[in-house]
């Protein structure tokens, strides 16, 4: 028997089968979680003028210390009606265009207001509290760059610097279809050796976090024509995602009818726990993932394998999981021949660092006791275990 691929391996071979989709111009209120896939550049210089940082005074430093009369006040979007002149001061709000002639704002409770004049105890440095203009951005610069992820911080940058639309990558589309003839929709009566089928629901809400527009296929029992069928119609997207029927025994049919619809098959099994037969495949441009049947196999050995793919799909420039370094809490037994992605809680330890609690219950279709965990942590293969205290990877779950 062949041996078994890493996980860095069969992520590399599922990269190199990657074909970013095409750009469309997205408005930026619908932009949010796409990905750049050109250049954004500023629209204007921002702030497009000298502005102020503080409520306070505008002011000529040389004019400091000193008393000086207010002779106008200027509120955000209206400018002063002319030059600040020797020896005065003029209101100024927060983000208010600073006067031609002054050179520095001086707050308000730095100063003493009295009679529509103030006095100034201390000399203020040219330069204080003014915005200057083009400071956070000149128009044509670059304001974000491809393969960045658009996120509230990202888009108001854009909005800001005047684009009103961003060029993205083509929202992946995303088929779904768990397979078994014992699976049963949530509120139905189970019969005898029926389960609820929860995998499509899991694999939907992460395809969708991923950025994929998700169609959700029903659930197929473990009949070769029903399955051929919503195969088909699954190929049809730019990832299908199916759960369930990709092992060995006389029920397992995925693998073998994709074979026989055009699937060309890049690699099966992985040296992962949970998760080790999980297959990639292509058909021309469609990505076709088999995930096991187990919950937990099925949730890991998304965010390991297809979540980068689909976030590849989109241009991505990181599209591999995150993994952060951390604290193991408890001892944790190795496995010789598998990395092991083991179901954990986070917390802040005293000296800052992340702390990572195993949970029980680590089977592979325990995905109640699955839900209290907010981390994956990675056990390499190897022999004894992992001492309490050790260093290891995290990855976040959402």
């Amino acid at each position: 028997m062949a041996e078994l691929l890493t996980i860095e391996e069969a992520q590399g071979l599922i990269l190199e089968r990657v074909r970013p989709l095409p750009s469309e111009r997205v408005p930026l209120e619908a932009a949010d979680r796409r990905v750049l896939s050109e250049s954004a550049r500023a629209a204007v210089d921002l702030p497009p003028f000298p502005s102020s940082a503080m409520d306070g005074f505008a002011v000529r430093s040389l004019d400091t210390p000193g008393r000086l009369p207010v002779v106008f006040r200027i509120a955000a979007g209206t400018p002063a009606p002319r030059a600040l002149g020797p020896a005065e001061a003029m209101g100024i709000a927060t983000g208010g265009v600073v006067p031609e002639g002054a050179d520095a704002v001086i707050p308000f409770e730095y100063v003493v207001e009295d009679d529509n004049s103030v006095e100034i105890s201390a000399s203020v440095a040219p330069g204080s509290n003014i915005r200057a203009r083009g400071a956070d951005a000149q128009a044509g610069e670059d304001v974000l760059q491809p393969g960045t992820l658009l996120g509230p911080a990202q888009l108001g940058a854009l909005a800001a610097a005047g684009v009103a639309e961003a060029t993205c990558a083509a929202r992946p589309r995303a088929a779904v279809l768990a397979t078994g003839t014992e699976l049963r929709s949530p509120g139905e009566p189970l019969g005898p050796g029926e389960v609820y089928e929860a995998n499509g629901l899991i694999l939907a809400a992460q395809l969708t976090s991923a950025g994929a527009d998700v169609t959700r296929l029903a659930a197929v029992a473990d009949d070769e024509d029903v399955h051929r069928d919503a195969l088909e119609r699954g190929l049809e997207s730019d990832v299908l995602v199916t759960s369930g029927g990709v092992s060995v025994g006389p029920h397992d049919l995925v693998r073998r009818i994709e074979a026989e619809l055009g699937v060309e098959e890049v690699f099966w099994r992985v040296a992962v726990k949970p998760g080790k037969p999980v297959s990639f495949g292509v058909r021309g441009s469609t990505l076709v993932f088999g995930l096991p049947g187990n919950p937990v196999s099925s949730l890991v050995g998304f965010e390991l394998f297809v979540r980068p793919a689909v976030l590849a799909l989109q241009g991505r420039a990181d599209p591999l999981p995150r993994f952060e370094p951390g604290r193991l809490e408890a001892a944790l037994k190795r496995n010789p021949v598998r990395d092991q992605l083991i179901r954990a809680r986070t917390r802040r330890g005293g000296d800052g660092a992340i702390v990572l609690e195993p949970l029980a219950g680590q089977e592979s279709h325990m995905i109640v006791r699955a839900a209290g965990a907010d981390a994956l942590v990675l056990v390499p293969r190897g022999d004894g275990e992992l001492p309490g205290g050790a260093a290891v990877d995290y990855l976040r779950l959402e």
